[in-house]
């Protein structure tokens, strides 16, 4: 999808850039398939802060979404493509030949009127869902199953992607968009091509009100703050703040807060690409 840049009108306009999003085909949700969904501003149930920056923004429907792709054997139909404003990637209205209609995670290319299928014997086609143990080798994969049944957990959000790279014994090695390669069960299911919103990295929001209509505050650096409220805050004049830390006191650079003892751990191949340091 193409990127939109604009005229400098204005201040917000000069830096921001867009998706044009012609790749839609409607902007009104299938009603039957939608829920309301309560902001929480970042606050429990008992009404206390837990998590910092949250708050206001655009009121949302949610989107009922398959990921467990179960309808098996039943060909459907894609009738719409739509943006959905509680995830990154697209979403396509799925007509099934039996009436019933489904949201999916839209695959990268899929149109309006394709065909999709889902379950053992499909073709290895995009869009089409099957087990682990029938997608050919080196295929590209998306919406993939942790626990078989449980629906989709990895591979959901905008232009990500699984390779699945081999096969031995109960499991299936695939390579994961982090650069992790992990084993996972051959009965666990995924969905053949990229997920759809590729270019949504390019975006520039060019101003701040933009974030604060996604419901985000204003974050307040640490190295600005009192020696109270923050580990890095204090010191006389520009001071840099020491160790970088969060606001609990975790360094926050090169320090691995994963569980070593985690029972997944045996089940990863090889760690995420480390980021580069500039």
């Amino acid at each position: 999808m193409p990127v939109k840049k604009y005229n400098p009108l204005t201040p917000g306009l000069r830096t921001r850039m867009s998706l044009d999003y012609s790749e839609l085909t409607t902007d009104r949700p299938e009603k039957s398939l939608i829920a309301p969904k309560k902001s929480t501003g970042g606050r429990s149930k008992e009404g206390k802060m837990t998590v910092r920056q949250r708050g206001g923004g655009h009121k949302r429907r949610y989107r009922i979404i398959d990921f467990k792709r179960n309808k098996d054997g039943v060909p459907g139909t894609i009738k719409t493509i739509e943006y959905d404003p509680n995830r990154s990637a697209f979403i396509a209205l799925v007509f099934y030949a039996d009436g019933e209609k489904r949201y999916i995670i839209a695959p990268n290319g899929l149109k309006v009127e394709d065909k999709i299928l889902s379950g053992p014997g499909s073709p290895p086609d995009n869009g089409n869902t099957l087990p682990l143990k029938e997608i050919p080798l080196g295929s590209m994969i998306h919406a993939i199953e942790l626990t078989p049944g449980k629906g989709a957990a990895l591979g959901r959000s905008a232009g990500t992607y699984g390779q699945l790279m081999g096969r031995e014994g109960r499991f299936a090695t695939v390579k994961l968009p982090s650069g992790e390669v992990r084993k996972i069960l051959l009965t666990c299911r995924a969905t053949l091509g990229t997920t759809s919103n590729p270019d949504h990295n390019q975006q520039v929001m060019g101003k701040a009100g933009r974030n604060r209509w996604k419901g985000r505050r204003p974050r307040v650096r640490g190295v600005v703050m009192n020696p109270v409220d923050h580990p890095m805050g204090g010191g006389e004049g520009r001071a840099s703040g020491g160790h970088p830390r969060s606001r609990k006191g975790l360094p926050a650079k090169g320090f691995k807060t994963r569980d070593p003892k985690k029972a997944s751990s045996k089940l990863i191949v090889a760690k995420r690409k480390k980021r580069s340091k500039k």
